[in-house]
């Protein structure tokens, strides 16, 4: 917009005033994108994440951090979806805990996008693959989170030392 300033004398003080001129010409322009349908995605804390220490014949256990699934497939009338949850064993420095001595909860879940139904896996070992989380009954895009905790019971006859495995979380 272009101003322009006048000036005006009257009785012995000038006065300025400013006055809006309209543009000569305008030009309208119409924008338009599309939304598609994107990816059924899952996050978890890249680790490594510590669950403390204990002694031998004890358990250990601590939370993983934030598990989020994103799921950006827009469905009609559907989206579900269900993610997992598996474990490697866990290799020390001369002995090895098999799989089979953690157990995963899932802990509630929140549902941050989306309006069907967040259900959580039941706790337990991870000997097998099981259910983390599961969403149903949503109509178009949704997310979730949780925060799981992982125990692992440390058999008597282990070696001392730190031992390492990896929690693999997937969704469909």
């Amino acid at each position: 917009m272009r101003l322009k300033q006048l000036a005006f004398a009257a009785g012995g003080t000038l006065t300025f005033a400013v006055l809006a001129i309209a543009p000569a010409d305008a030009a309208d322009t119409t924008v338009t994108f599309t939304v598609t349908s994107g990816a059924l995605t899952i996050t978890a804390p890249a680790g490594p994440v510590s669950l403390g220490s204990t002694t031998a014949g004890n358990t250990v256990s601590g939370p993983l951090g934030v598990v989020t699934v994103t799921d950006a497939r827009g469905g009609t009338p559907t989206s579900d979806w269900t993610a997992r949850v598996s474990s490697t064993a866990f290799v020390g420095p001369s002995d090895t805990i098999p799989a089979s001595a953690a157990t995963y909860t899932p802990g509630s879940g929140t549902l941050v996008v989306g309006n069907g139904t967040l259900t959580p896996g039941a706790p337990g070992s991870l000997s097998a693959q099981r259910i983390a989380m599961t969403y149903t009954g949503g109509t178009g895009n949704s997310q979730a989170n949780w925060s799981p905790t992982l125990a692992v019971a440390v058999p008597l006859a282990v070696g001392l030392g730190t031992y390492t495995g990896t929690v693999t979380h997937s969704v469909a």
